[in-house]
């Protein structure tokens, strides 16, 4: 059973009035009081988390937030300055206190019950429709065809809250589609968080006063460098119409970032200073940096990046997000940032993806599945056969910058496809894990010596202990005899 219902109202209300308490502490008083705040909250959470991280963990953060001159304690008090109050304290509470201490505990125990994956974060899809007709998105071929309805919808949830899930991430189509029932679930579950990838072209005032109301939502709006770059994708006027969108959102104090894939064409375009120059004047909190993934029948593998320009993006992110240095901007690059999460996080190892036709996927990029929410629980729906693949083959290198299955790994996609007797799920044309191999394995040839490289130079003499002889593995050579038999 979940934490006692007692003593978790009152561990929320203990969290909801320290929330209170700093931001009223805080605002408009100096980072000096800040940090003397940002030690206490370090101090609630510590008997939280005690048995899931050490005491030197905690001492750290105390270190950290101690200082009132350090960037990120300018970030965080300029955040606290300009984001609604009530939308910053549902955010924190939300994702921190149910997300990754109360929420995150009861996940841990429910995955050694029934010893599989067991996600803290689910993506769905409440339609496949969007109001744009963007280069090589699905959506702009098949349509409004598929929605989840509210009522599923709010069935999810609720499943959800009872595994303890607590943040729910809402991709599409476009969501902002479905605004008037998202509005509503938000209302509806006030203890979790609702996060919205949209192309932004949808949001304006009247919207933005409906969040602040919920407080328990944020953005992440699509751009793919400056304005030509984006305009040749998504169309003539969308950069300025995604500015505005941005212009709006900050005047109203919500919170918000972007979800950028990056690609061989503009990977220098969305790094740059002047780019995150623009953004951060924007009100952007955060960079979501995502690898192009060549799916589907229509996939460019000329916009993937070779070895020279992914190991730039490695560099680039880490150099944005120093301790020193960079820029006051929050980013993640989810395909190299593996080294601190573990490899991959899909297949419910950390989320899960639910397409608007309730089919329940590995990952929001890799389209297979064997269970659907119509016809199952969403705790049926984690233990489907695809998903037990992912708990026993995680992580799938032990080199974390080659973490995915399909791109890095493309023959482990395939095989676990075949043994779980997965099924596509494209929207367009299903399609076979053997053309995914094919479309996937000269990138991982050539990635291979650079990524074993980098990671040599910081962990040397690693050997992975689930795969000792896993520089050797199929997903490093062009010619073993796995490899030959993906061919044939």
């Amino acid at each position: 059973m979940p934490m006692n219902k007692v003593v978790h109202a009152a561990q929320r209300a203990a969290f909801s009035a320290a929330i209170d308490v700093t931001i009223n502490a805080v605002r408009g008083k100096g980072t000096e009081k800040l940090s003397e705040n940002a030690v206490k909250l370090v101090n609630l959470a510590e008997p939280l988390l005690k048995d899931r991280y050490p005491a030197s963990a905690f001492d750290a953060a105390r270190k950290f937030v101690s200082d009132p001159n350090g960037k990120w304690m300018q970030y965080a008090y300029r955040a606290i300055n300009e984001i609604d109050p009530h939308v910053l304290k549902m955010n924190a509470l939300n994702l921190v206190y149910e997300g990754m201490f109360s929420g995150y505990n009861y996940v841990c125990e429910l995955r050694k019950k029934y010893d599989c994956n067991m996600p803290w974060i689910l993506l769905f899809d409440p339609t496949s429709a969007c109001n744009l007709h963007c280069k090589g998105c699905w959506a702009a071929e098949y349509g409004n065809r598929l929605n989840l309805t509210y009522e599923e919808l709010d069935k999810l949830v609720t499943e959800g809250e009872e595994l303890g899930i607590h943040w729910y991430m809402c991709t599409g189509g476009e969501p902002m589609c479905r605004k008037n029932d998202l509005l509503k679930l938000a209302a509806k579950h006030q203890s979790s968080v609702f996060h919205l990838f949209t192309n932004g072209t949808l949001i304006d005032d009247a919207f933005c006063e409906e969040v602040k109301k919920v407080g328990n939502m944020a953005f992440f709006l699509s751009v793919e460098g400056l304005d030509d770059a984006t305009d040749s994708r998504r169309g003539e006027g969308v950069f300025q119409r995604v500015m505005n969108a941005m212009d709006i959102m900050k005047k109203h104090g919500l919170l918000f970032g972007t979800s950028i894939c990056y690609t061989s064409a503009n990977y220098k375009a969305v790094t740059s200073d002047e780019f995150m120059d623009m953004l951060i004047s924007h009100g952007v909190r955060f960079n979501w940096y995502f690898h192009y993934m060549p799916i589907g029948d229509g996939a460019n593998v000329d916009l993937m990046l070779n070895p020279e320009q992914r190991e730039y993006m490695i560099q680039r992110v880490r150099e944005i997000r120093g301790f020193t240095g960079g820029k006051q901007i929050f980013c993640i690059d989810f395909q190299n940032d593996g080294e601190y999460i573990d490899g991959c996080i899909a297949g419910g190892r950390q989320y899960a993806h639910i397409n608007p036709n309730g089919d329940v996927e590995p990952c929001v990029f890799i389209h297979y599945s064997g269970a659907n929410i119509h016809d199952k629980s969403l705790l049926e729906c984690l233990q489907q056969p695809l998903f037990k693949e992912y708990h026993k083959g995680q992580p799938f290198n032990g080199n974390h910058l080659r973490p995915c299955p399909m791109l890095e790994n493309p023959q482990i996609l395939g095989d676990m496809v075949r043994r779980s007797g997965a099924h596509s799920t494209d929207m367009q044309q299903p399609e076979s894990p053997e053309d995914v191999f094919r479309r996937c394995r000269p990138y991982a040839t050539s990635w291979m010596p650079t990524a074993d490289r980098l990671w040599a130079e910081k962990h040397p003499g690693y050997v992975d202990p689930e795969n000792p002889e896993s520089a050797n593995s199929c997903a490093s050579c062009a010619s073993c005899a796995a490899c030959s038999a993906h061919q044939e």
